[in-house]
């Protein structure tokens, strides 16, 4: 450890950077930059606080899901992410939009069993003792069950001879549910450990298979025509066709679910939501059957092109981020402040918005079109052209024979003497 950042956290946010940057030698402009972007807020979110890191924060309009019309806040650093989203929801604009249902929204809370001697007695009494179990969580957060949610069932499952999982499901209501369900976890795990049970440990499952979200969209073939003269019917087959090679290739399944939590991270991180939960649990159960497999699933049905999509998604409207953090907040607003029924079809449905914008890119002009044109701009601004400049240092980049650095620095040095 640097000698100089003893006791760091303990410091106060001016003072943790006045000693990185002595420590590491910092400019005047980075250290300006740093202080700029601080706030109360993040100093109390995290440890050994130092600045806010931005993400640009974009909106997709007018998304079509059950009936409404939603704009959705997307925060992504990636380019062509939102613009991928707006398209995708132009075309389903042309039908009836995404249409969604869910079963249930469950979390499941782990306690994990060690050294088992008898599996059947533990089965046994865990069976038995069900509702008193269910009761022990329930006191543990006593104000989840007086809203309705609360600890519902037990599901014992045996690991192997000596290992077992007591597993509890909760229903969580407009919360994401993490802290909920280790708390209570953990108020069953003293329990069993009362019954002279080992415990390893108790802990939530990210792997939401209880909070499933089923959507679809059926969009009229027309309207996947481009503008290179590809009619919208060929189109929707190719769609279908590339769609059924993310089912037998898991190396192709791995880029299609990339890009589609590329709509679905932007727009969680954008709600306050957890991103590194949510891409756990797609990618898991992406791999449910033993092959990793792509998460949507595209079909022509006579003049319609169908999506179909089954997700597992945990978000939350409350808890966490969410109250404290004002873009988060603001996000919300925008949206319409959702039901956490209402965000979880929501961001569904960007999945699907962002995966037919990125298929039907594919299987037409190819991905690299509009990807680069949106790398042009950001080449611009990375050689450091001004305001003024980058609409025409853009086009040049784009006329160019490649696109580089160098080649970027060069065009701007032209521009700026008139060449």
């Amino acid at each position: 450890m640097m000698a100089n950042l003893k006791g760091f956290y303990k410091r106060s946010m001016v003072e943790r950077i006045e000693l990185l940057a002595a420590e590491i030698g910092l400019s005047d402009e980075q250290t300006t930059m740093m202080r700029l972007h601080q706030s109360v807020i993040g100093d109390n979110q995290v440890e050994n606080y130092l600045y806010n890191f931005g993400v640009p924060t974009g909106l997709l309009i007018d998304l079509p899901v059950n009936g409404r019309l939603v704009n959705v806040p997307m925060s992504t650093e990636e380019p062509s992410v939102i613009a991928a989203a707006n398209n995708g929801a132009k075309m389903m604009r042309a039908g009836l939009g995404v249409q969604t249902q869910a079963s249930q929204r469950l979390v499941r809370g782990q306690i994990v069993l060690t050294d088992i001697v008898d599996m059947v007695t533990l089965q046994q009494y865990v069976t038995l003792h069900e509702t008193e179990l269910l009761q022990i969580a329930n006191t543990a957060h006593p104000s989840m069950a007086r809203r309705g949610g609360g600890a519902k069932s037990i599901l014992f499952e045996q690991l192997d001879e000596q290992r077992a999982i007591v597993n509890i499901l909760v229903d969580p209501q407009a919360a994401m549910g993490a802290n909920v369900v280790n708390t209570m976890a953990e108020a069953v795990a003293d329990e069993l450990r009362g019954q002279g049970y080992s415990v390893l440990m108790a802990i939530l499952s990210n792997l939401a298979s209880e909070a499933l979200i089923h959507a679809t969209v059926r969009i009229p073939v027309a309207a996947l025509a481009t503008k290179q003269g590809v009619t919208g019917a060929e189109i929707a087959v190719k769609i279908a066709e590339a769609s059924l090679i993310e089912t037998l290739s898991p190396y192709r399944a791995a880029t299609a679910n990339k890009g589609l939590l590329n709509g679905i991270e932007a727009a969680v991180l954008a709600s306050g939501n957890d991103t590194r939960a949510v891409n756990a649990t797609l990618h898991a159960f992406a791999a449910r059957s033993g092959q990793y497999r792509g998460l949507t699933r595209w079909t022509v049905a006579g003049a319609e092109l169908v999506g179909e999509t089954t997700l597992p998604l945990l978000l939350g409207v409350v808890g966490g981020s969410i109250g404290i953090v004002p873009a988060v907040k603001l996000n919300h607003q925008i949206m319409g402040n959702p039901t956490v029924e209402e965000l979880t079809a929501i961001v569904a449905a960007v999945g699907l918005a962002q995966n037919l914008a990125a298929l039907r890119a594919l299987v037409s002009t190819g991905i690299q079109a509009g990807h680069m044109a949106l790398q042009a701009k950001s080449l611009a601004l990375q050689v450091g052209a001004q305001p003024d400049e980058v609409g025409k240092l853009t086009d040049l980049i784009q006329q160019a024979d490649k696109i580089d650095e160098t080649h970027a620095r060069a065009l701007l040095h032209a521009l700026r003497n008139g060449k």
